[in-house]
């Protein structure tokens, strides 16, 4: 039996004398992982309950950006003109979300990319054949493709470069979109929802087996039998202080990609009986950057030097500066560069200095003398010539800067909302299956439990590109569901 205080202590089926619900399979959590789960557990013949905290399903699914990551040769990518195969998606993830990505997992993910296409065009969305083709966080038009850095170095010299960001036909945010569709799915298949309703601690048999869980409603506990599994899809612990204290302490005090529910309940209740864990101290960190302008320009950390390739996703510049350079970090655009990205797209960001020559420039950012004169005069040598030696970005965005000189401080952040210039989520979890089943620190798996997104460790390994959340809780949200309605059978 684990330590008291690793999670919220199992309680004994024996001690509760009559379920308040019974069903086949329970899910904890209507995010997009929890929505896949029930949806195929209800496909394939077993009665479903999906309990989730808030009054109404989404979570933190809804609130995103909706970018879905496949590939494979997707109709979109073809109308787009682009030709793509699994094991060009697998190479490039492989290397971007590594290293420690789970090769089983991936490989999975990328041989099923086409048919998870489908999954998601045959519950109702659309996307248009078009692509958005400058770096972005997040496009602002109805393009259906994106770039998510496949074709920066040195992804381009692993794989053969292809977009593969599916965005659906809304603009800006589309998240809720997916969600509606899942949402409306479940309820089509016959599965119930029980809101307000947030699970808190399992319920196991004599066996050990688990047969159940104990939530709360309205203050009221409520129980639920399992005939056959519970399923655990209640988010990702970046909400969870203590947590993010003893697991990813570099994220504390800092903004949270969340709905506000990613607490970590589903991890602590499984950890309370026995269960491994995996990539804790692994997340994603989103540098209030906008990529337009970085690619156009520069990035530079505290003593004015550049580190990394501007138009890589933009997570991957994030991660190099905050997990390895010296803040502030600084975007170093000339006014050519501020002025060929549309005001549109600007997201609201606008110059905190600008001045004519360099020295007065490093001094108003407090720089070592000489420092950003140095970085700036070899970019523009190399750049005359279409050349980055040093960071290898694209030469379609190689050109030397000319004064007046800006900079940026993602401080500001987008659309004018400050804070600390750093956002991000977790991405480690409960360690699983590729068909969801929760493994102890054994190496067994637990009887009756299954996990998916991001209350699991999904593909990810130390990196994260957009869209293989929703796209990797999903898939394994759908095979979780389907092997939980098998099981006890």
């Amino acid at each position: 039996m684990p330590q008291q205080g690793s999670g919220p202590r199992p309680v004994a089926a024996g001690s509760i004398g009559r379920f308040d619900h019974e069903t086949d399979v329970l899910v904890a959590g209507f995010g997009c992982a929890g929505g896949a789960a029930a949806l195929e557990a209800a496909r394939a013949g077993a009665d479903v309950i999906v309990l989730d905290r808030a009054g109404g399903p989404g979570g933190s699914s809804a609130a995103s950006g909706g970018e879905l990551y496949l590939g494979g040769g997707t109709p979109v990518q073809k109308a787009c003109g682009f030709e793509d195969t699994a094991d060009d998606m697998y190479a490039y993830l492989d290397a971007a979300l590594g290293p420690g990505a789970d090769a089983e997992k991936l490989r999975l993910y990328c041989d099923g990319s086409v048919e998870h296409f489908q999954w998601f065009a045959d519950l109702g969305l659309e996307f248009n054949g078009s692509l958005h083709d400058v770096p972005t966080w997040l496009t602002m038009s109805e393009d259906g493709l994106m770039w998510l850095g496949e074709n920066a170095w040195p992804y381009d010299t692993i794989a053969r470069p292809v977009p593969r960001g599916h965005v659906p036909a809304t603009r800006n945010f589309g998240g809720w979109q997916i969600m509606e569709k899942l949402a409306a799915a479940v309820g089509a298949a016959g599965a119930a929802t029980h809101t307000d309703t947030a699970a808190g601690a399992l319920v196991v048999d004599d066996a050990g087996r688990v047969v159940g869980a104990v939530a709360r409603r309205y203050g009221q506990d409520v129980t639920y039998r399992a005939r056959r599994a519970v399923v655990l899809a209640t988010g990702g612990f970046v909400d969870d202080e203590k947590m993010l204290a003893d697991h990813a302490p570099h994220l504390l005090g800092h903004g949270k990609v969340s709905d506000g529910s990613d607490d970590g309940s589903g991890i602590r209740m499984a950890l309370a009986l026995g269960a491994a864990t995996r990539n804790m101290s692994i997340t994603q960190i989103a540098l209030t950057v906008l990529p337009a302008f970085a690619v156009r320009g520069m990035l530079v950390d505290a003593r004015g030097q550049r580190f990394i390739n501007e138009d890589v996703y933009p997570g991957l510049f994030s991660v190099a500066a905050v997990r390895h350079r010296p803040a502030p970090y600084w975007v170093i655009v000339d006014e050519e560069g501020y002025e060929a990205v549309p005001e549109q797209e600007r997201w609201g960001v606008r110059p905190s200095f600008v001045e004519e020559t360099l020295p007065e420039l490093e001094q108003a950012l407090g720089m070592p003398a000489g420092a950003l004169e140095a970085t700036v005069g070899a970019y523009n040598r190399y750049a005359e010539h279409g050349e980055d030696p040093y960071c290898h970005k694209n030469p379609r965005w190689l050109r030397p800067l000319r004064p007046p000189f800006a900079a940026i401080d993602p401080r500001l952040g987008f659309f004018g909302a400050p804070g600390t210039g750093v956002t991000g989520f977790t991405l480690g979890g409960l360690r699983t299956t590729v068909n969801g089943e929760v493994l102890d620190v054994s190496g067994s798996t637990i009887p009756g439990l299954y996990a998916a997104g991001r209350t699991s460790a999904g593909i990810h390994g130390q990196g994260y590109v957009s869209g293989t959340s929703l796209g990797d809780g999903t898939f394994f949200g759908r095979r979780a569901g389907r092997t939980a309605a098998r099981a006890g059978g």
